[in-house]
């Protein structure tokens, strides 16, 4: 088995102040008003999910025949890949065995790995040794998808490149050996670096592409798709290109021990991203980045059934559900994280939010059973963001927030200037939210149709359309620390 991760008892250090979520009481209604019924919480995953362990078989295991000491390799290599062929055929040939495809070194020097993209099947895990790394390609036709935009550059459009690693089949895994210093194998998307022939880096590109009011064209690290029971274990993820992880459309997905670094400064690179996904754990990790830490997508296909847990961010926009929501979001447990507005080199985030859930009539749709427990924030600037015109979107879609419990928050050093938002779309759709056991460094909030219980909250909204109610409650704020990013 799989021994302890040495970081486990740190990951999920919050103290949790608060005894019970709802504890099934009822809202006592100010003035007059009808006695109505706590919404239910949230209970998130419905499997029993445990800290992973690897396979017990290995397939193939591949060693390094690189150094690449600074992060580069030569011409000859950065034009042409040495390990993309031997990884997809290692990959090919263990299709279906249940067992494991490792990386691993070959001395104390030869420990990395060059590749363009590579596609994990069904019923195989890779896995990548302690001190050992897999660089992705700078050669942007390595990536590139036929027909679409030219991958590397600004268009229109998006859609040019393909995934450093796609997933595609049930019961596979991405997966990590850490070892006694604590060190993972790890994958690196290299978006810091220039682009070959080019003198834009990945992240340059996305800069520009926003400048533009264009699309850049990057690729993104891993792709998981209709690929249920899937496993991402004690994996360090850096410098992706795009977005880190995109789980889309699949039943049963585990994140745990996930380290991922990227900087604040580098934009749309999301940490994790849920999308039209069931039963889902995401635990034990940390998570830097510069977009959403975690995003839930409910687009073509709704997404139920989520626990986020145990986790810390830094310098993200925060713990997101949205904006794509039109098909739904139900049943998400977000408990025990910390939230921190800066990066681990001091980058302020540049949409720096604790809890999110943003849509609009662009692509809203109803997002109900969302609980908060015990989580807590710092150095941010908008503690609670519901938010159903995000983006200032128009469309005929309905965003609807529903059912929204917010037990035991507390946020320190809030920038300045830091408020919430919480508004519903109109009167007919309010937000519903239930406020217990939140303390926030500052109350500033814009608020507007929203139906709100308060239980040993300090943040009690007014504005237009804005009614609340008393909640019969328990539990207390929790007590929070903040570990620093850990050294990879």
């Amino acid at each position: 088995m799989h021994r302890k991760s040495k970081h486990t008892k740190a990951r999920i250090a919050v103290a949790t102040g608060v005894a019970a979520l709802v504890g099934g009481g009822l809202v006592v209604a100010n003035a007059g008003a009808a006695t109505t019924a706590v919404p239910a919480v949230a209970t998130g995953d419905t499997r029993t999910v445990t800290q992973p362990v690897l396979p017990s078989g290995t397939c193939q295991t591949l060693r390094s025949g690189l150094t690449m000491a600074n992060g580069f390799s030569s011409t000859a290599n950065e034009t042409t890949p040495p390990d993309t062929a031997r990884i997809q055929a290692a990959l090919d040939a263990c299709k279906g065995t249940g067992k494991k495809v490792v990386l691993a070194a070959t001395d104390s020097t030869h420990k990395a790995f060059l590749s363009g993209p590579v596609t994990v099947h069904a019923g195989e895990v890779l896995v990548i040794n302690a001190t050992v790394t897999l660089y992705g390609s700078l050669n942007a036709a390595d990536y590139q998808v036929s027909g679409k935009p030219t991958c590397g550059t600004l268009s229109s459009s998006e859609g040019g490149c393909s995934p450093l690693i796609t997933v595609s089949g049930d019961d596979a895994g991405i997966e990590g050996v850490q070892n006694s210093s604590g060190q993972q194998g790890r994958i690196d998307g290299r978006g810091e670096d220039d682009i070959l022939g080019t003198s834009t880096t990945w992240w340059g590109l996305a800069t520009a592409a926003q400048a533009a009011g264009s699309n850049q064209n990057n690729p993104r690290l891993v792709q998981i798709n209709s690929s249920d029971n899937f496993t991402l274990y004690d994996i360090d993820l850096l410098n992706a290109a795009n977005f880190h992880v995109v789980f889309n459309g699949g039943d049963g997905f585990t994140a745990w021990g996930v380290r991922i670094k990227t900087p604040a400064t580098a934009r749309n690179t999301d940490g994790i991203d849920p999308a039209g996904a069931t039963n889902v754990t995401i635990a034990d990790s940390y998570i830097q980045d510069g977009d959403d830490g975690i995003a839930i997508k409910g687009g073509s296909k709704a997404s139920s059934n989520i626990t986020v847990k145990g986790n810390h961010f830094y310098g993200t926009h925060g713990i997101s559900i949205g904006s794509e929501t039109y098909s739904g979001v139900s049943n998400v447990l977000v408990s025990g994280n910390t939230v921190t507005g800066t990066d681990s080199a001091g980058n302020v985030s540049s949409s720096s939010t604790g809890l999110r859930i943003k849509s609009s009539a662009a692509s809203g749709g109803t997002v109900s059973k969302v609980t908060y427990t015990s989580n807590c924030l710092t150095a941010v600037k908008a503690p609670l963001v519901f938010d159903t015109h995000y983006s200032s979107g128009t469309g005929s879609y309905t965003p609807y927030f529903t059912d929204i419990v917010v037990n035991g928050l507390k946020s320190t050093s809030s920038v300045s200037g830091a408020k919430s938002t919480l508004v519903g779309l109109n009167a007919s759709h309010p937000l519903g939210l239930t406020l217990e056991n939140v303390s926030l460094d500052t109350t500033a909030a814009t608020a507007s149709y929203a139906a709100v219980g308060l239980y040993n909250s300090n943040l009690s909204p007014t504005g237009t359309g804005v009614s609340t109610s008393t909640v019969a409650g328990s539990g207390s704020v929790p007590s929070c620390t903040f570990p620093s990013y850990p050294t990879l």
